[in-house]
């Protein structure tokens, strides 16, 4: 059969439009067919840390009440899906992450009705929940270590126990020299059952052992318990820890060898975790974790559930939880590559374009094919956006995370510019700094960024009614505040809520997309479709007014409209901007569309 020269010549521009080549500092990646993405490959993910984000009655700490009550915003903002950091019934000594029982709310939260409320009015306005699946270890205070320690049938080898040996002098030592994430020991001695018990955070939360498979069922019934709950999937902490090394035969585990890194033996950063984090199986065990909420769909409908995985080893390792060519991994292993890569270079001064696009491209060049890119710029472990790169840079990090292709996560308080707070020893919660000292736990400190959220310019910011706040709440709450920057449409929130709406584009949506270093101060991005407008994000990320010119980079040219434009930016919306010929001012970034 033969074709007519028209539809002939159809094809080939079609094809040289999809496969356009890269050119500049920078690349290009194709999208996909319009018909073919699930509802959270175009979502906004937000994270609520629920002790922080609203008050409902009055003690100081958020509660289920309190985030039930603020739904409509996440909904005007444009979130898809929240991800709520731990709920569970627990002793709160790594508040929330050190679990009493993975089938009850923590009491100050609220109850099992008030979850079941918050995803009923959640399912009205649209908005998916995502809880947050803590695997690797319980509180010691959970039943099934007590049984443990007991040495009940069923639960004897539900953790990880060792005898532990004598040295020269004849005290009992650590089997190994590991050593936990809060500094010090991974080994601590349980006096009644006469063993020691690994514990690769916190004392208080012993490690479960995934070689037993009543554990591994155990925490599947977890999974299957909250998605009939009404859970549109999960967010999974801790993931390269579930697994440690196998002992030999003689039942040691072997030392881990010295980092390098740092002299201070209590740190978890002086040892290079060989045996205790990403052994294979933890992968395999996120295949399992996967294929139980597919299978959970199939039998009992709905939309797609989501796997969400908290990892930060090596990029190769964590593309491998995206799956293999005969199975499906997780939906979304975390791009944690802005947080890790991208505060500072080695000499502490700001990161110029390249190395905006040398992170964009570490995800992009790596990422298996036909999977979805995210990015995070921020969450409950990390300094704040702002505080990390710096204010003037607060919504250019926004509109890179929302303008790039795939799914976009937010940590509450980024999208109104809240920064960190310097918390004093005093009033340190965390113990990640509690179990070092009043001279270097700033260094361990999580606190900053956990500060209540900043609703208003009222007392406490419109968080809570009480005298006082499970954290203290930032004094710059007076300017910086959802309440005030709602009726400005010059404030970050404006910003975010514009990006929202562009974030619904075709173009958006399924446009191709391809970037690039103009300079050390200029980063440019374009989104592209046939049949749609194109969109370019312009964004001058150091310092200095800058002259530059992207049509060759970006194989485009002409006059374009503006569309948004940052805090700091003097222009207006339908400001026309030539893509050959522009200036940008110190840290201005403007969001052009084609006419």
């Amino acid at each position: 059969m033969q074709f007519s020269l028209a539809i002939i010549i159809f094809f080939i521009i079609f094809f040289v439009h999809r496969t356009e080549a890269c050119s500049g500092t920078g690349g290009a990646v194709q999208g996909t067919a319009r018909t073919s993405k699930d509802w959270w490959q175009l979502a906004q993910f937000y994270q609520i840390y629920p002790r922080s984000f609203m008050d409902s009655d009055g003690d100081g700490i958020g509660d289920l009440k309190g985030i039930t009550s603020k739904l409509s915003y996440l909904k005007e903002i444009g979130v898809a899906a929240t991800w709520l950091s731990p709920i569970y019934k627990s002793p709160m000594v790594d508040f929330g992450y050190d679990i009493a029982d993975f089938f009850d709310i923590q009491p100050e939260y609220g109850t099992l009705e008030d979850f079941d409320n918050l995803i009923k009015e959640a399912n009205t306005l649209g908005l998916k929940i995502i809880l947050d699946f803590v695997p690797n270890h319980s509180s010691d205070m959970n039943e099934w270590f007590k049984k443990s320690v007991r040495r009940e049938k069923g639960y004897e080898d539900y953790y990880v126990w060792h005898d532990g040996y004598k040295n020269e002098n004849g005290e009992r030592v650590p089997p190994s020299n590991w050593l936990q994430a809060f500094r010090g020991s991974a080994w601590e001695w349980n006096e009644d059952r006469q063993q020691y018990y690994l514990h690769q955070f916190a004392v208080q939360q012993p490690d479960l052992n995934y070689r037993n498979p009543a554990v591994v069922a155990q925490m599947k019934r977890v999974l299957t318990y909250w998605l009939d709950r009404g859970v549109a999937g999960f967010r999974v902490d801790a993931v390269p820890w579930c697994f440690e090394v196998v002992p030999d035969a003689n039942g040691r585990y072997p030392d881990e060898p010295l980092s390098g890194f740092t002299d201070d033996k209590d740190d978890s950063g002086y040892l290079n975790h060989i045996y205790t984090q990403n052994q294979p199986e933890t992968i395999d065990m996120v295949y399992q974790w996967r294929q139980l909420l597919d299978d959970y769909q199939r039998i009992h409908g709905g939309d797609t559930r989501v796997l969400m995985i908290e990892a930060y080893p090596p990029l190769d390792v964590v593309m491998k939880l995206y799956g293999n060519s005969t199975t499906q991994g997780a939906q979304i292993p975390f791009n944690f590559q802005f947080i890790v890569d991208g505060n500072a270079d080695k000499n502490n001064t700001q990161l110029p374009a390249k190395e905006f696009v040398r992170i964009i491209d570490s995800w992009m060049n790596l990422m298996p094919a036909g999977k979805t890119p995210n990015w995070v710029m921020g969450n409950h472990d990390q300094r704040r956006v702002g505080s990390r790169y710096g204010e003037q840079r607060i919504d250019i990090m926004n509109m890179i995370q929302m303008f790039l292709p795939g799914v976009s996560v937010t940590y509450m308080g980024e999208e109104i510019g809240m920064l960190d707070l310097d918390i004093s020893w005093e009033d340190t919660r965390d113990p990640a700094a509690c179990n070092s000292n009043p001279q270097i736990y700033e260094q361990f400190t999580r606190d900053p960024c956990r500060t209540p959220f900043q609703w208003s310019n009222q007392e406490n910011a419109g968080f809570s009614t009480n005298s006082t706040t499970w954290l203290p709440i930032n004094p710059n709450y007076v300017s910086v505040n959802m309440e005030s920057e709602n009726t400005d449409s010059k404030s970050h929130l404006s910003i975010y809520k514009q990006l929202s709406e562009l974030r619904k584009t075709q173009t958006l949506q399924y446009g191709d997309v391809k970037y690039g270093a103009v300079n050390d101060n200029i980063l440019a991005i374009k989104r592209s479709l046939p049949g749609e407008k194109t969109y370019i994000l312009l964004a001058n990320v150091l310092s200095g007014e800058m002259t530059a010119n992207v049509s060759n980079l970006l194989r485009v040219n002409g006059n374009f409209n503006t569309k948004i434009v940052n805090t700091i930016s003097a222009r207006r919306e339908g400001n026309i901007v030539s893509v050959d010929n522009f200036i940008l001012q110190s840290y201005e970034a403007i969001i052009v569309e084609s006419p």
